[in-house]
């Protein structure tokens, strides 16, 4: 009898230690992480659709300032970027100044290369060079690889197609 008491004190022992243990533990706090489904149904849900509609509407307001500035690009100084080439307009004596990468396609009227040296533009349609004063093709490609290079009028109206940075003088 004696031995089955002292079980039985030592069963109602463990089983006080484990209701003490239970009772200082938190379910679902950080020491016991559970997760119940009417969590990930709810909040957890109602949380990541949140976070993911503020990201979304962030990148919609970024591609269309981005369109908003490419649509904008042409005119006096811009950039004709994205694959889109602009439509220049120029008087006679005036001039486009490309920077490096700038692409110019001579449509209508009659243009010169300008430099400060002998090399001008790189003409991509003959795979060759275009000095200072030189005449521009007409609908030949000419990609400015020197900052300073330009196309100057020499009829009274003259149509370019420009893609990449530029400026009129």
């Amino acid at each position: 009898m004696k031995k089955l008491k002292i079980a039985a004190a030592a069963l109602c022992v463990c089983f006080l230690f484990t209701a003490a243990y239970a009772a200082n533990t938190n379910p679902g706090g950080q020491g016991d992480p559970l997760v119940t489904l009417s969590y990930l149904n709810g909040t957890f849900t109602t949380q990541v659709k949140g976070m993911v509609d503020q990201t979304v509407s962030e990148r919609k307001a970024e591609m269309e300032q981005s369109l908003k500035d490419i649509l904008a690009g042409g005119g006096g100084t811009g950039t004709a970027s994205g694959g889109v080439f602009t439509v220049v307009t120029l008087t006679q004596g005036q001039s486009l100044v490309g920077d490096v990468g700038c692409e110019v396609m001579l449509r209508i009227g009659t243009a010169a290369c300008g430099s400060e040296d002998s090399v001008g533009l790189i003409d991509t349609t003959a795979g060759s060079v275009l000095g200072n004063g030189q005449p521009l093709a007409v609908n030949h490609l000419y990609m400015v690889t020197i900052s300073t290079r330009r196309v100057t009028a020499t009829a009274p109206t003259v149509k370019v197609l420009v893609r990449g940075p530029y400026s009129i003088q």
